[in-house]
């Protein structure tokens, strides 16, 4: 199994960079993990709403360059599915299970994915709604990864 994180923007805080690398370490025993940054367009500080839709096409042009044809692509996304860890990790093995090799998560960068990028994924999925921002949710989603698969070993990690 081959997982893969596909990120607008370069992560900077060390506290960040440091828990990644640790659950990444984790997921080792598991699957094989890649982590793809992708530069981010600069947003001017007032844009108008055609401004927001080119620097997400461009984004979103950089992303589905990364993407391979036979991927599962989850994108996160604020209108997608809520799934609680047990669920979520019954999902990561049914795409195991069902013939898919890679498995490529996508954070788009702070003004969100371009639709035609949400348009290939083959499942949208919500962290809730709140706002967080695009390198701390990459944290919580690699823990969240790690998560899934000690729940399909019984681990008492989960609990």
């Amino acid at each position: 199994m081959n997982i893969k994180l596909i990120t607008v923007g370069k992560l900077k805080e060390n506290y960040l960079k440091d828990g990644i690398l640790e659950y990444t370490k984790r997921i080792s025993r598991f699957a094989k993990v890649q982590i793809i940054e992708l530069n981010d367009e600069k947003t001017p500080e007032k844009f108008s709403l055609s401004q927001n839709q080119q620097i997400m096409a461009k984004e979103g042009q950089r992303i589905q360059g990364k993407i391979e044809p036979r991927d599962f692509v989850i994108v996160l996304a604020i209108e997608g599915k809520q799934l609680s860890s047990e669920d979520f990790s019954k999902k990561v093995a049914d795409i195991m299970v069902s013939g898919y090799s890679d498995i490529t998560f996508v954070i788009g960068g702070s003004l969100g994915l371009d639709p035609a990028v949400k348009q290939r994924a083959n499942m949208k999925m919500s962290f809730g709604l709140l706002t967080l921002p695009h390198q701390l949710m990459r944290l919580v989603l690699v823990e969240q990864i790690y998560r899934a698969f000690m729940i399909q070993q019984g681990s008492p990690y989960h609990k």
